[in-house]
């Protein structure tokens, strides 16, 4: 009796322990799953296709559970099922958009909410899909650009550092037993390389806790906001830099300006799309002084340097007309083209800049060497 009071109990007690071996390991799949990256192109798919399905009929909640399944990547699985049992509770997709500022940012839950109350979210998603398609290939093209010059430097401190290490050390020997006079160049030269070789790994911490200081410098908001107007002033940057931060201003502008969002409002989240801190600083402030009532173009002639003539006339017409979205779209176009032809042209431009730099230095290191080997010569 006593045997069969203890079999039936093991079972009641066995099942406690699964279950919290399973809630466990979920809990450490959902932790995981935070660190996994979302691409853009997984968006892209999302809102297309919900948009699609939208304008076939299919109700927002069915699209949502169709798509959670159809997604490959886990992470935004677990978001578009989490949307989907949100909308079938009765929520709107705004609402649940915004539990997620770390996916959807708030340009993204901002439009789908001015969607959702218009009752024009089909349209919505299309201007959505637009928005981060040409975000995405501008982003695409500049890393692209940027891609070339950084491996060849990366090629050029490789070469340098195997030459200071193994071919400098050789010569060092030969100089030292000759007792000759070195120039300065060559002592230069042989005390970088004693450096690399006797406190390699010295220096290499030293350069790491240099880098990382520099760093959080860069972050501070005096010395960042610094950083950012200085690259503006740059002779060939500057304008690439401006036209960026433009081209996503204006398109930022032109798809809000179509939805129902108040004009403060879509300065303010326009704000959020661009990088440079000045652009920033202009949105927030520009918010301000239209909330008080002053016409967007005269917003605009306060910064002069950020916003050129040709923008803020344009900008003008487009208030005269009430048709400022579209004329910010053109700007947005303009801007974009232009941008992904700098980018195209960019690897050609810095090529003979870098093979230029690559023939210095390694002319300097040659004449380094050279110098008291004809010395050396000339006392024989």
């Amino acid at each position: 009796m006593l045997k069969e009071e203890q079999l039936k109990s093991t079972p009641a007690v066995a099942e406690p322990a699964a279950a919290k071996a399973n809630r466990t390991a979920a809990d450490i799949n959902d932790w995981l799953l935070r660190f996994q990256h979302i691409p853009v192109t997984e968006k892209l798919f999302f809102v297309q296709h919900l948009g699609v399905m939208i304008k076939a009929g299919i109700s927002l909640a069915k699209a949502l559970e169709m798509l959670g399944k159809q997604t490959a990547n886990k992470r935004f699985q677990a978001v578009i099922q989490n949307l989907h049992q949100d909308v079938n509770k009765g929520g709107t997709l705004a609402a649940a958009l915004k539990r997620y500022p770390g996916v959807f940012d708030e340009l993204f839950a901002n439009m789908v909410a001015a969607g959702e109350a218009s009752g024009t979210l089909e349209e919505v998603l299309k201007s959505i899909y637009l928005q981060l398609k040409r975000n995405h290939q501008l982003t695409t093209k500049i890393r692209g650009a940027l891609m070339y010059p950084m491996v060849i430097l990366f090629a050029m401190g490789t070469i340098g550092t195997g030459v200071m290490i193994f071919v400098v050390p050789k010569f060092i020997s030969i100089f030292k037993d000759a007792k000759i006079e070195l120039p300065l160049m060559t002592k230069l030269l042989i005390a970088a390389s004693d450096l690399i070789v006797n406190n390699g790994l010295m220096a290499t911490v030293i350069g790491l806790i240099a880098l990382i200081i520099i760093i959080k410098l860069s972050t501070l908001p005096a010395v960042k906001s610094w950083l950012h107007w200085l690259w503006l002033k740059l002779p060939v940057l500057g304008p690439i830099v401006k036209k960026i931060n433009l081209a996503r201003f204006a398109r930022t502008m032109s798809s809000l300006l179509k939805t129902d969002i108040k004009i403060v409002e879509s300065f303010k989240i326009a704000s959020t799309t661009v990088n440079n801190i000045q652009y920033k600083k202009s949105l927030l402030q520009a918010a301000e002084k239209v909330k008080k009532g002053v016409l967007i173009n005269q917003v605009l002639d306060d910064y002069p340097e950020l916003y050129n003539h040709v923008i803020r006339q344009m900008v003008t017409v487009g208030e005269e007309t009430g048709e400022l979205d579209k004329i910010l779209e053109e700007i947005a176009g303009f801007y974009e083209e232009e941008v992904e032809e700098i980018m195209n042209t960019l690897p050609t431009i810095i090529e003979p800049v870098i093979i230029l730099a690559l023939a210095v230095v390694i002319g300097l290191m040659a004449v380094a060497i050279i110098m008291p080997m004809y010395s050396l010569t000339n006392a024989i």
